[in-house]
């Protein structure tokens, strides 16, 4: 069961350690886990967050695009996309010691990892399945950590001048080591649940639709 008194969702905020006029808080209404999530081999590790009540959109606080459930080609493999966080620095890392994650939310581009080679022998090996994507560099470096995990794999599409929310950060081996690159929620074989959710959580109110964010289980993050 979880404790929803502990939870709070902040927007707009770039710095967490100076919150500006444009940060926004919200408490929790309800938390929806993927109810096939398997924390064993992070299956399914998504889940819905429903504020409060309704955010009004700003030039500091806006929506990403669901992608469409079939990715155009220009969206998956090679890819250039971008991951952002507030995590570890770097592998060696503590998550507890505010010197080791950053206070200023980064950013980094990263491409889409073929599925052949990301499931290959020589990386993951078979425990990457369909509902994953993943997403680095095959020379590694460039990668989320510790800390990032439901944070946002995001990439631009010059036909729709859009961008879409690709992935969410669920888990890798280590941080940006070669040959293991990060392993993303694949958003588009979560869009019927996702509809069905949030149907069924606004149903009884249609006119006021609180926004609705996703995130991976596997650790917590400010969205």
């Amino acid at each position: 069961m979880w404790n929803l008194y502990s939870w709070r969702a902040v927007l707009g905020t770039h710095n967490l350690q100076k919150f500006s006029r444009h940060t926004v808080k919200r408490k929790i209404r309800s938390i929806t886990v993927h109810p096939e999530f398997k924390r064993e081999t992070f299956e399914n590790d998504i889940a819905l967050f429903a504020l409060g009540y309704a955010v009004r959109y700003s030039g500091h606080i806006q929506p990403i695009c669901l992608p469409p459930a079939e990715l155009p080609p220009e969206l998956e493999n090679g890819t250039e996309c971008f991951i952002s966080g507030w995590g570890r620095t770097s592998e060696q890392g503590t998550p507890s010691r505010a010197s080791d994650t950053s206070a200023v939310l980064r950013e980094a581009q990263v491409e889409i990892i073929p599925y052949s080679i990301c499931n290959g022998s020589e990386s993951y090996g078979g425990l990457v399945n369909r509902n994953m994507i993943c997403a680095g560099s095959r020379f590694g470096e460039v990668d989320a950590c510790q800390g990032d995990s439901g944070g946002p794999l995001a990439c631009y599409h010059a036909g729709t001048n859009k961008y879409y929310l690709i992935g969410i950060s669920s888990f890798g081996l280590g941080c940006g080591r070669p040959a293991y690159p990060g392993i993303y929620v694949r958003l588009t074989q979560y869009r019927a649940w996702i509809t069905s959710e949030l149907l069924s959580s606004t149903a009884g109110n249609p006119v006021s639709i609180p926004l609705t964010v996703c995130l991976t289980l596997v650790g917590m993050v400010l969205v």
